[in-house]
C-alpha cells in the first residue's frame, strides 16, 4: 500500500524491483515459496518449475552476521543525535550473495516494524536504493526521491531534491537505509566526488543507520582517498566472499549444499546425492553462492523437464553456468586457468 503523503511512481520498474517503498513491502510480506512437506499432496510439474524458479533462500553465515550487525547498529545509533550513526559496509567478488543478504535483512526489519506498528502506523522502516550507474549527485537523490514517490522535476536542483528526501525521509520514519551496487561510485571523478560529498551530507541530515553492498568495495575508489576516508571511516566492514570447502571443523560448503538439496522438489532425487558432489560443486562455483544456487535450480528445473526428476552429476556438467564461473572451471583459454580451490 501506498503511505499517505507520498505520491506514487508514474509506473513500475521491471519485474521484481524493489527500488520503491511500495515494490519493497510487496517482497518483504510475500511469503517465501515453501518446499515439499511430508503428508502434503505432489505438486503439479508447472507448480514445481514456479517453485524452483523462485526457490528458497538459506541463511547463510552472511546474513546471519549481517542480521547480527545491523541489529545492534540500529541501537548504538537510536538516540545519538550529531554525527552521523555508524554504517555497515558489504563487500566481496560477483555472485557471492551480497544482495540476497541485503534484501533478506531489509524483509526482517520490515516484518518486525509491521508486527509492531499500530494499524494507522504510516511509517517507512526501510529503504532500498540502487546506485545508478555514473551517479551523481542529482541522479542519486533521485534515486532517493523515487523510493518513496517524491515529485522530482528537471529544473529541480540538487538541493531541493536533497531537500524534499530529507523532509520526506524523516517523516515517514526510515530507519534503515540500504545502498546496493555502491562500487558504481567514482569518487575520482568530479561528477562521482560531488555524488560521494552528497552521500555523506546525507547520512548526518537523515536519522538512519545505512548499509552500503558493491563489489570488492574495499579495492574501489569508494572507500579510498579523502572523501573514501570519510564514509570508511563510520563503517564496519563485513565480508560476503566465496564459502570455503571447510573451516576448521566445518564443511560450510557441505553445509549449503545439503540445505539447497533438502528444499528441492523432485520425485526421484536421491536425497545426500548432492553434498558427496560437495568437492566438484566448489570447484564447479569458486564457492560462490549466487553460482551454486543458479546450478542447483537450472538442474532441478532440466530434471522435471527430461521426466528423470533426479540431479546428477552428468545432468550438472552439461549445464552451463555464468561467464565467471564458466570462466575458472573450464576457460577458452586454459592458459589463464587461475588456481582452484582445494576440496574438502
Amino acid at each position: 500500500m501506498t503511505k499517505p503523503g507520498i505520491t506514487p511512481p508514474a509506473e513500475e520498474t521491471s519485474a521484481g524491483a524493489v527500488t520503491t517503498f511500495d515494490a519493497f513491502a510487496r517482497f518483504a510480506t510475500t511469503a517465501p515459496p515453501t518446499p515439499p512437506q511430508p503428508g502434503q499432496p505432489s505438486r503439479s510439474p508447472e507448480e514445481r518449475l514456479a517453485y524452483h524458479s523462485q526457490f528458497i533462500t538459506v541463511r547463510t553465515p552472511a546474513i546471519e552476521t549481517l542480521s547480527r550487525n545491523v541489529r545492534t547498529l540500529m541501537i548504538l545509533g537510536r538516540h545519538q543525535q550529531v554525527t552521523a550513526r555508524p554504517s555497515l559496509i558489504v563487500t566481496g567478488p560477483a555472485t557471492t550473495g551480497k544482495t540476497t543478504a541485503l534484501l533478506e535483512v531489509g524483509r526482517t526489519c520490515h516484518l518486525a516494524h509491521t508486527r509492531r506498528a499500530h494499524p494507522r502506523d504510516t511509517s517507512v522502516p526501510v529503504a532500498y536504493v540502487l546506485v545508478p550507474p555514473g551517479a551523481t549527485a542529482k541522479t542519486l537523490a533521485g534515486e532517493f526521491a523515487r523510493y518513496l514517490g517524491i515529485p522530482v522535476t528537471a529544473r529541480m536542483t540538487t538541493m531541493q531534491i536533497t531537500t524534499a528526501v530529507c523532509h520526506t525521509y524523516a517523516a515517514a520514519g526510515v530507519k534503515l537505509v540500504l545502498i546496493d551496487e555502491i562500487h558504481r561510485l567514482n569518487p575520482r571523478t568530479s561528477s562521482g566526488s560531488e555524488a560521494a560529498d552528497w552521500l555523506k551530507d546525507l547520512t548526518e541530515r537523515v536519522r538512519s543507520t545505512f548499509v552500503y553492498a558493491g563489489i570488492d568495495v574495499t579495492d574501489s575508489a569508494v572507500f579510498t582517498g579523502v572523501r573514501g576516508a570519510q564514509l570508511a571511516g563510520r563503517a564496519s566492514l563485513i565480508d560476503c566472499g566465496a564459502l570455503p570447502a571447510r573451516a576448521g571443523e566445518r564443511e560450510p560448503f557441505r553445509e549449503l549444499i545439503a540445505a539447497l538439496e533438502r528444499a528441492l522438489d523432485l520425485t526421484a532425487h536421491r536425497a545426500g546425492s548432492l553434498p558427496k558432489l560437495a568437492p566438484y560443486l566448489h570447484e564447479r562455483t569458486a564457492g560462490r553462492i549466487g553460482s551454486l544456487a543458479r546450478l542447483i535450480r537450472q538442474a532441478a528445473i532440466e530434471a522435471i523437464l527430461d521426466n528423470s526428476e533426479r540431479i546428477t552429476k552428468p545432468l550438472l556438467d552439461s549445464i552451463a553456468l555464468d561467464h565467471l564461473a564458466e570462466e575458472h572451471y573450464r576457460p577458452r583459454n586454459p592458459a589463464r586457468r587461475r588456481t582452484r580451490p582445494s576440496s574438502p
